[in-house]
């Protein structure tokens, strides 16, 4: 065998993968199909441009004309187009965009072919042949992708009874979004029968060919009327109070309904029509979601080892969900609660297992316990989520509420400032403000405690925020006991009102937060606008599908001990100081430095050694003079000194 012969099959081989590289992957012969379809498009274009213009009998003497412009007209579009990569894409998704940009393409593209025919074209070329070419060229490049997406959302349409009749409410960007998707087949489940809103300027008009037929007030007669088997509501920037008018007139119509999250939630290659959901208490609470700044937590947070105590909590355990979408080395997760750490060990191994999450079993209150960890682990960061937060609890706790929250968070603090932590963060509460609770002004005294360790290495910051929905201590979890048992939803008081937001917001928000500031600033979350309680429990009522005040009562069972009508966010004598980000601010307020602080946490160990409830409370006005203890706490104060006369008067007796 000659050593061509041998050579011969190998030059094939690379023939071959060279071909199959440059054409035959799916994404290259697709482009390729289109610049054949759109070449054809070109040329036709051009050669119905030659026939109208001369009556479709094209002389003898104009078809060198023909041909050079063809030449001219389909290599000039050909290289503007890839230029413009409209070469690229999906013509059953053609939207406005893609015609602008085809209107540019073809412009572009009939202007070079113009200069260059003039130029190096024949003599005696019609210039009406540039606005004809130009003029069908537009017509076909557009009109094809429209009729392939026409012919994908029509043809591919399941017809039949398997498919749910449907009503979309909401007329708006959204609504249309939605009605795009489930006509792609995204959800072919549903057929879209038309639109409900509540602008009464949009009643009639036809959307994508499909109807207003009428507003929320209607949504019975049209149900009845339409057999509509579902309403999918679209208004994802809705208010509470929108969203709570319309889940009432969707409950009063007697149709089920779902919704879809918000904007800022949903994945743009997914689609709505795959997000549709049914409708949960936090789209009652009109919040628009967070815009987070990813790049300054990914440099913070990628590549090292984050330590977070309390981490079998609520918070605790989503700001380790959270942090593991970051990248980190490795999540140590520290907490006294072991039954907790294991299911959340469980759920990361699961969800995140490319990230080394580490259980540490130990209390905040014990430092050498806290020693071991951070010696073994060498974290980066530290996020302190670890607190004592049921405030009636804590008002028949004192000792333990101070002794956890902040004796624990200094000694956890302190801990950081030892072996050097970059950062400790610690979750604090709208509790902290002109305290009347015993939580409150624990977290207060937290904040103080662990700003004053700022030493320029460690970075000491607290962020406060209100409520989370779902959160260890809320009422969310209590109501939907209460509305399973049939009832009754107990609210505390008609008037009482407080801030919320959820658990993953909240979180990401901590995160966020961590990345700004130079240390010793107390950052506060923007909770939006405060809700009552009482319509939460009338919600999450309607939300289960019954009727408040007929299905299910609502009682009010009077203020607990410790608890505000309402919280604040500021005191009086803190200034706000705006960040980079609209929804975290800066309050400054009083502050203690490191020798007195430590000198207050001496004393605060013997008060609470000695279990001398007035002194506690004396000493608690003394630092936090804001502080104004609860009826409870007063009474308790009179019992105990009571109880002790007693005991000293029937001391003396016996002696006597």
């Amino acid at each position: 065998m000659s050593g061509s012969e041998t050579l011969r099959p190998a030059f094939l081989t690379r023939v071959f993968l060279a071909v199959r590289l440059f054409v035959w992957t799916p994404d290259r012969l697709q482009r390729w199909v289109l610049r054949a379809v759109q070449f054809v498009i070109f040329l036709t274009a051009g050669v119905f441009a030659f026939l109208l213009r001369f009556d479709f009998t094209l002389p003898q003497r104009y078809r060198h004309h023909l041909v050079v412009a063809l030449c001219a007209w389909g290599l000039a579009k050909i290289i503007v187009f890839q230029l413009l990569q409209l070469d690229r894409g999906w013509w059953r998704y053609t939207s406005v965009p893609d015609l602008i940009r085809v209107l540019t393409g073809n412009v572009l593209g009939s202007g070079l072919a113009a200069v260059a025919l003039l130029a190096f074209g024949p003599a005696g070329f019609p210039r009406s042949l540039y606005v004809l070419d130009l003029i069908l060229c537009l017509g076909m490049t557009a009109g094809v992708p429209l009729a392939v997406r026409v012919a994908f959302e029509t043809s591919g349409a399941h017809k039949g009874a398997s498919r749910k009749r449907s009503l979309i409410y909401g007329a708006g960007a959204a609504g249309v979004m939605l009605l795009g998707d489930i006509r792609q087949n995204a959800l072919p489940q549903y057929e879209v029968n038309g639109f409900v809103d509540d602008n009464p300027q949009k009643l009639g008009l036809l959307v994508q060919r499909v109807k207003v037929l009428g507003d929320g007030t209607r949504l019975a007669e049209l149900i009845s009327k339409h057999r509509i088997a579902m309403v999918l509501i679209a208004i994802p920037s809705a208010s509470s109070v929108q969203m709570t008018e319309v889940l009432r007139h969707c409950q009063e119509a007697g149709a089920p309904y779902q919704t879809i999250p918000p904007l800022g939630e949903i994945i743009e290659a997914n689609g709505l029509a795959k997000q549709i959901r049914d409708v949960a208490v936090e789209d009652l609470l009109g919040r628009s979601p967070a815009r987070l700044d990813d790049l300054a937590i990914a440099r913070k947070l990628e590549g090292k080892t984050v330590m977070v105590t309390g981490a079998a909590g609520s918070i605790g355990s989503e700001m380790c969900r959270q942090i593991a979408r970051f990248r980190p080395k490795a999540i140590v997760g520290y907490d006294i609660s072991e039954t907790g750490l294991f299911d959340l060990n469980l759920e990361m191994a699961q969800r995140f297992p490319e990230v080394t999450f580490q259980l540490q079993i130990g209390n905040v209150q014990n430092p050498q316990r806290l020693d071991e960890v951070l010696q073994e682990h060498r974290p980066s960061i530290l996020y302190h989520a670890a607190a004592y937060k049921h405030v009636p609890l804590m008002e028949a706790h004192v000792f333990e509420a101070l002794e956890n929250n902040v004796l624990g968070s200094y000694t956890a603090a302190l801990a950081a400032a030892k072996y050097g932590l970059e950062d400790f963060v610690m979750i604090s509460s709208d509790k902290a403000v002109r305290p009347t609770s015993i939580m409150g002004v624990s977290k207060r005294l937290a904040e103080l405690a662990v700003n004053s360790l700022q030493n320029g290495r460690t970075r000491f910051v607290s962020v406060r925020f209100g409520n989370v929905l779902g959160s260890n201590g809320s009422v969310i979890p209590l109501f939907k006991k209460q509305i399973a048992a049939g009832g009754p939803v107990t609210v505390t008081h008609p008037s009482m009102q407080r801030y919320f937001m959820t658990i993953p917001e909240a979180s990401q928000l901590v995160l966020q937060a961590s990345t700004m500031g130079k240390g010793g600033e107390i950052f506060v979350l923007d909770m939006g606008a405060p809700v009552k309680i009482v319509d939460l429990a009338r919600n999450l009522i309607l939300l289960s599908g019954l009727r408040p005040d007929e299905d299910i009562r609502i009682e009010f069972t009077g203020v607990r001990p410790g608890e505000k009508l309402y919280e604040e966010l500021s005191a009086f004598e803190e200034s706000t100081v705006p960040t980079a980000h609209e929804k975290v601010k800066v309050f400054t307020g009083p502050s203690l430095t490191c020798q007195d602080m430590k000198e207050t946490i001496l004393a605060l160990q013997r008060i609470c050694a000695a279990r001398d409830l007035a002194q506690l409370v004396l000493r608690l006005k003394e630092i936090v003079p804001e502080y104004n203890p609860s009826s409870h706490v007063l009474q308790r104060i009179v019992a105990e000194k009571s109880l002790r006369e007693e005991k000293r008067v029937l001391a003396r007796a016996a002696a006597a």
